[in-house]
């Protein structure tokens, strides 16, 4: 049964739809792109982030100014008996943030990495209440103008379409930022899918939902149905691993072997039993990327 709240904002946009189509479009946009009060952390939440905190407290911390606000860029260095060898950009998903990629990214530092882990628009310690392609895109351009350019990007969930998004350079105005290799963890490959999924939870009518479709393309400067990610990479020669959980509840297999479809330049990777969010830390996982983004092969996995 849905909750009370939700049952009152459907209805809204029931009677909008009949009467201001582009205003309940426009709202349906802003609601979509909502995203949680920072002060308002669960439990679990925050102690994750206690267990997280001392080794964040090891990164050094930049502030990085963007159009749509501030983006926290963290810095984190190879420890000092390594050499450095490489710089790899780390784009969480959403409702995450920097600290839930340490284990990810402390293998990434311990192989020769600088990483530069940033939170999204919305996220952590970077600024704003809403978060979208758009602005997703800017703050990972944002970040490559300081430190790139990059010797990978890795994504995970909507960080990972984030980073075929900036790699292609899909937004209007903002220039594609250069990689050498890419990795997609669990991540969407259809924006189209998002929005229509969306608009059957909200039960938009379908003005609305044909207004929110052109609001997506008013903010981005491309139609929607350009941002279909296994398309998107199938336009660019970059080396690219997919690593996914075929249990994965929350975007299911099959976006995987979609972007597995875009050519011979992407390498899938199956991590059975570790679903979404734990694949971040899985060990089998840490060790195929870092191998990948240091340019060798590795076969801890099943192919």
């Amino acid at each position: 049964m849905a909750s009370f709240p939700l049952t009152v904002i459907r209805s809204a946009f029931r009677v909008a739809d009949h009467i201001v189509p582009e205003i309940a479009g426009r709202a349906a946009f802003e609601l979509f792109c909502r995203t949680p009060h920072p002060d308002r952390v669960p439990e679990k939440e925050r102690r994750a982030l206690e267990q997280a905190a001392p080794f964040m407290a090891a990164a050094r911390q930049h502030r990085l100014t963007a159009g749509s606000g501030w983006v926290m860029a963290h810095d984190f260095r190879p420890p000092q008996e390594v050499e450095r060898r490489r710089t790899v950009l780390v784009i969480h998903g959403w409702h995450s943030r920097t600290d839930h990629m340490t284990a990810l990214i402390d293998a990434l530092r311990r192989s020769g990495a600088r990483v530069i882990a940033i939170d999204l628009p919305g996220h952590g310690k970077s600024s704003g209440r809403r978060l979208n392609m758009a602005n997703a895109v800017e703050a990972a351009a944002t970040a490559a103008g300081w430190f790139g350019p990059f010797d990978a990007v890795v994504g995970h969930s909507f960080g990972g379409a984030v980073a075929v998004n900036a790699i292609v350079g899909s937004i209007r105005g903002i220039a594609a930022i250069a990689a050498e290799r890419l990795v997609l963890i669990s991540a969407p490959n259809s924006m189209p899918a998002y929005f229509a999924d969306f608009g059957r939870m909200m039960d938009l009518g379908t003005r609305t939902q044909t207004a929110l479709v052109g609001h997506v393309e008013r903010v981005s400067g491309h139609p929607l149905d350009d941002f279909v990610g296994a398309n998107q990479l199938a336009q660019v020669d970059i080396p690219t691993l997919v690593i996914h959980a075929p249990d994965d509840k929350e975007v299911p297999a099959e976006n995987a072997k979609a972007y597995a479809g875009a050519g011979r330049h992407v390498r899938l990777v199956w991590a059975p039993g570790l679903g979404h969010r734990r694949i971040v830390a899985g060990p089998g996982v840490l060790a195929e990327l870092t191998s990948f983004v240091a340019g060798w092969q590795h076969a801890a996995l099943a192919h």
